[in-house]
């Protein structure tokens, strides 16, 4: 029985019957001690696939399979079968599902059954699901099911049944439903849970050496690897992926020196400039693939100061689902004579001002500008 906040999962406000005492004419799931599901106005429920019972709220787990379940029942007594006044015409079910739930939200898994000569001519319930984490839900094809004692039992529903409806029946999927629990049914489909997720990670070497860490010392006039790494964590597909590479002051991009390493060439194929200007695209990758990009810099001759200076090349990936930054640091030590503010340049002169210290989310450009790393980031579409 349905009670509380729950009763108003359901609608529209109609008479009830029972078991023993069904309708005189067509309505739907509206019979209130149904032996199988009891209140048929809660006709929509979720369950995590596996498992046994089915509830009216669920929270999901990305990676998991979850089945929902709508039953259907003509109420009509049985007698009014012969004469056809019992019989539903243009039996329809109409499911809805959110492509995208997100923490504190509680989405609705809908259905409606609707039937030209009913009465009422529609009726629906939902089924409430949440997430700890931003989650896409994906139907998962061909499963849609019909469930029944007659002809269309084992039958699968076209995807219509998310937009405009699929049609229901006993002999055919044809829109005609006699009365009576023995010809009612259940249309069960499950939904894949996907979720985002991604990690970065920032490496330098001596050039051409391949021995990669996060941090190593360079001379003046050096050339020095960078390699980007990025792993696609989550169980879902993410699409027109970029990196960008921000260089410190003091140094300087090798031009035609980037490289991409990923399935699809696994021993690298040279890439455009883009990665240290506006941003390199990579392409699509799978849940749990992978892909870096090298890249070749130079120490300028002139750092920012005397001593030991330290070089923080900020690499950031781009996504749909949000961007996330790495670093590595080359360090060169330099000695200054007595009167130079930084190396070869005398004191007074104006390239002794310091530069900006960077905020968080900030690199400090060529000119020693602070700079916000930013991109464009597509909208999440619709789950597939």
């Amino acid at each position: 029985m349905i009670t509380g906040a729950t009763a108003l999962a359901w609608g529209p406000e109609r008479p009830t019957f029972t078991g023993e005492n069904p309708a005189d004419y067509v309505t739907f799931n509206s019979i209130t001690n149904n032996p199988q599901v009891g209140d048929e106005r809660n006709f929509v429920r979720i369950r995590e696939a596996g498992t046994s019972s089915y509830v009216d709220e669920m929270k999901l787990q990305p990676g998991k399979e979850y089945e929902v379940v709508n039953y259907y029942h003509n109420n009509a007594k049985t007698s009014l079968n012969e004469s056809g006044v019992g019989i539903a015409k243009d039996v329809m079910l109409k499911a809805d599902v959110p492509t995208v739930v997100k923490p504190g939200e509680r989405g609705k898994v809908s259905a409606a059954i609707t039937s030209s000569n009913a009465n009422p001519t529609r009726v629906w319930d939902e089924a409430y699901i949440t997430a700890d984490t931003d989650v896409a839900l994906r139907y998962v094809p061909n499963s849609a099911v019909v469930k029944s004692n007659g002809a269309v039992n084992g039958q699968v529903l076209p995807t219509s049944l998310f937009t405009t409806g699929a049609l229901l029946g006993y002999d055919s999927l044809n829109g005609v439903l006699p009365g009576c629990v023995e010809f009612a049914g259940t249309v069960t489909y499950k939904l894949k849970v996907d979720a985002p997720g991604f990690n970065v990670t920032k490496q330098v070497s001596k050039k051409g050496a391949n021995t990669w860490q996060n941090n190593v010392v360079a001379k003046p006039g050096e050339i020095v690897d960078f390699r980007i790494g990025y792993d696609n964590t989550g169980s879902m597909q993410q699409d027109e992926v970029v990196v960008k590479d921000a260089l410190p002051t003091g140094m300087t991009y090798v031009p035609g020196s980037t490289s991409l390493k990923n399935a699809k060439a696994p021993n690298g194929s040279a890439q455009a400039d883009a990665v240290a200007t506006n941003g390199l695209n990579i392409g699509s990758y799978a849940a749990k693939s992978n892909a870096y990009v090298t890249l070749s810099a130079k120490v300028g001759q002139e750092l920012q100061k005397c001593g030991v200076n330290e070089l923080i090349n900020t690499a950031t990936i781009i996504t749909a689902n949000g961007n996330k930054q790495a670093t590595a640091t080359v360090t060169v030590d330099v000695p200054c004579q007595p009167d130079e503010c930084k190396p070869g340049v005398p004191k007074g002169d104006d390239r002794c001002k310091e530069v900006c210290v960077p905020a968080e989310g900030q690199v400090v450009d060529a000119n020693g500008n602070c700079v916000t790393v930013t991109g464009s980031l597509p909208t999440t579409g619709p789950a597939e």
